[in-house]
């Protein structure tokens, strides 16, 4: 089954290459964002963040689990980090991000579900999404230019919410979080690597395959419209897409 013909494939593969090709890559994180050098170049409701969560101890827990997979915290970054009100909860459907607007703002997902998508001719065509345990910071931050596609929550979705100025205040104090960063970015880097050389290289049918493999929630968590927009191919084809699968199964 081909895909898509034209623009969305272009446009993807453009959002991918831009991603690739920065001179500094900005690695998105619970506090902030770091930039470092490569060592190798390898629409339209506003959001209004409703109450911080900062109390609710659960997603405290969550961030500073994964944060102790890369370094120790003392209870002083600890606190230093709660201290910067970066706990928020967004509903369903709300835009964090539109084409034009520019943002200094980076996401981490502790629960819940976003995704990147330009509109082309009236269409949404879906790059990316992004669920727990994923830090996302949109080019247009890096670049400091106005955004070319578009960031929303598909669920109820609980975040972190930083800037470049809480960046620098962190590391001041806890130069520590830069060996996180530099982690964290090179993992980051080699995923999108992956998923660039994927796309470019694999039929619709084998893109679904791939996400069953890698990512299985997501077939039940995003919509079937949004999904094939992902995939590259219309709702329809998805559908006999599953259908010839199920079928080869049984």
């Amino acid at each position: 089954m081909a895909a898509e013909p034209g623009r969305w494939c272009d446009a993807y593969i453009k959002h991918l290459c831009k991603v690739q090709q920065q001179e500094f890559y900005c690695i998105p994180n619970a506090f902030g964002m770091l930039k470092i050098r490569h060592i190798a170049k390898p629409k339209t409701v506003i959001r209004h963040y409703n109450t911080p969560i900062n109390s609710n101890e659960t997603m405290k827990n969550i961030l500073f689990d994964f944060i102790s997979k890369y370094v120790s915290l003392t209870e002083d970054e600890q606190n230093a980090l709660i201290s910067l009100d970066l706990f928020h909860s967004v509903k369903k459907g709300t835009i964090l991000l539109k084409e034009g607007q520019k943002s200094k703002e980076s996401y981490f997902v502790l629960k819940g579900c976003i995704r990147t998508y330009y509109i082309l001719d009236g269409e949404e065509k879906t790059t990316a999404f992004y669920t727990e345990m994923e830090a996302f910071t949109p080019p247009c931050v890096i670049n400091k230019t106005p955004s070319e596609y578009y960031v929303s929550c598909v669920e109820d979705t609980i975040l972190t919410v930083s800037n470049s100025d809480m960046e620098v205040e962190i590391n001041s104090k806890f130069p520590k979080f830069e060996i996180m960063c530099r982690v964290l970015s090179e993992e980051l880097l080699a995923k999108q690597r992956i998923d660039f050389d994927e796309f470019k290289t694999s039929s619709p049918e084998q893109r679904y395959l791939n996400l069953l493999q890698s990512r299985p929630d997501l077939i039940q968590r995003v919509p079937q419209h949004q999904l094939a927009s992902y995939l590259g191919i219309k709702p329809q084809s998805l559908s006999r897409l599953r259908a010839r699968i199920l079928e080869k199964k049984s």
